[in-house]
């Protein structure tokens, strides 16, 4: 028996809207992250990351900035293939390592990572960052050096000692 009806396809063809301009995958970063989800990591821990970024670090010559976006570049398929968590801790992790193990060329200003300059500026070893800030603070409104701040400082708290 047939019918009248037309017999419809199961199936019917799928068609993609890409938006106008697309050429695919620019960035290996991209096609890494398509990995990712499918299950496969680097296998890399944000440790091993650490160092590695450490090592970068203390190579950067002193006209680069010292950020975590040119210190991953600099990591080439390690930093694309890594996931951003793991950047992202490792890269505070490796902050403070690289402050703490070279603090004539880098210093840690808060959570920003800085170059030491030969100036008046950089934070004494045995100061932290937020006394540092209230002490410079302090001498320039007293209208002094923080150097001369500090000698009368101490000669006050010797003659109030006696």
């Amino acid at each position: 028996m047939q019918s009248d009806v037309p017999e419809k396809p199961l199936l019917r063809p799928i068609v993609l809207q890409l938006p106008e301009g697309y050429r695919g995958e620019r960035t290996t970063r991209g096609y890494f992250a398509r990995v990712r989800r499918a299950g496969f990591g680097v296998g890399v821990s944000a440790g091993k990351l650490a160092r590695a970024m450490v090592e970068v670090l203390s190579q950067l010559p002193p006209e680069a900035t010292p950020s975590k976006d040119e210190v991953v570049q600099h990591l080439g398929l390690l930093g694309q293939a890594s996931k951003t968590r793991d950047i992202n801790a490792a890269w505070n992790s490796a902050k403070r390592q690289v402050a703490r193990e070279h603090p004539d060329r880098f210093c840690l200003d808060g959570k920003i990572l800085k170059w030491a300059s030969a100036t008046e500026d950089r934070p004494r070893e045995k100061l932290s960052t937020a006394g540092h800030r209230k002490f410079l603070a302090l001498a320039a409104k007293e209208g002094m050096t923080p150097d001369e701040l500090l000698s009368r400082l101490i000669s006050a708290w010797r003659n109030a000692k006696k």
